[in-house]
């Protein structure tokens, strides 16, 4: 297992000033980085060498997600093809900057849109034409060396994929081999009883694990999540992958316009050091 932290641990947006932040992962121990991205991150070509480079000489993994500005009507699960082909234009420029980054891989909501919700009872075509979008996806990023990862949300962020189940379901119906899955504790509480099972339903296509806490703060024993569960299910399907810490920094005003209201990160040192340790000692690593 590897061990990673998104960058919302530290920074709302990406910029040269970020950079030292890698070195502060490298430093904490960590072998992989996730950078949120979006229309709000300017990524130019001197921050994408920069960046590629940084992490390179760190030997630092990177990923990148959607997490920034992300235009509604660039959906491939919309009902209106010119919104599905927005959608998937969108994508594209993210998996075209990942290829810049030598990211390993594009995970995110990417099968709809993180804050749209219908509620009805979802048309017979619905997931059809997600997996037919996601068979795109795959196949342009196939052919540029990025994975494509998909993450089940809570029912408050989407009502496409809030369970593994429904995860595998998509993943069969797209039916391609760079397609995988991630799953998030935080996400999961909301959705799942059962976590071991959660994590060995998707087990061959288990590329990344999102660690917090029931209210988005640090992975502790003293929380919701059901850690022996996670740890017995990630033994037990020997993962390989990544575990990465996420939250949102909370020592301004980033949470709350994330809509949390709350203080789980004040410092994203204290929270990977904090969080590291409870899980090494969980899986036996310590």
């Amino acid at each position: 297992m590897i061990f990673g932290a998104h960058s919302f641990l530290f920074t709302e947006f990406w910029t040269r000033a970020s950079l030292a932040i890698l070195d502060k992962a490298r430093e904490l121990g960590l072998g992989v980085f996730e950078i949120g991205v979006g229309d709000d991150v300017a990524f130019d070509q001197d921050l994408i060498e920069q960046t590629r480079q940084r992490a390179e000489s760190l030997a630092l993994d990177l990923m990148i997600s959607p997490g920034g500005a992300w235009p509604y009507e660039c959906d491939i699960a919309s009902e209106d093809p010119h919104e599905r082909s927005l959608g998937l234009a969108w994508h594209k420029q993210q998996l075209d900057l990942a290829h810049a980054l030598h990211a390993k891989a594009y995970a995110g909501a990417i099968y709809g849109h993180p804050g749209t919700i219908k509620r009805r009872i979802p048309p017979v075509d619905e997931l059809p034409r997600v997996a037919e979008g996601l068979h795109e996806l795959a196949s342009y990023g196939q052919r540029l060396g990025v994975k494509v990862v998909l993450e089940p949300m809570s029912r408050f962020r989407t009502h496409l994929i809030n369970t593994p189940e429904q995860a595998l379901k998509v993943l069969d119906l797209a039916n391609h081999e760079n397609l995988y899955a991630l799953l998030d504790s935080y996400h999961l509480i909301t959705e799942i009883r059962d976590y071991e099972k959660a994590i060995k339903v998707l087990a061959p296509k288990l590329f990344s694990f999102h660690a917090c806490e029931n209210d988005r703060s640090v992975p502790a024993a003293n929380g919701l999540v059901p850690w022996q569960q996670v740890f017995k299910a990630l033994k037990d399907i020997d993962f390989k992958g990544y575990i990465l810490f996420e939250s949102y920094h909370s020592a301004g005003d980033f949470a709350y316009r994330r809509g949390l209201f709350q203080n789980p990160c004040p410092d994203g040192e204290v929270f990977i050091r904090e969080g590291i340790s409870f899980l090494k000692r969980g899986l036996g690593l310590s």
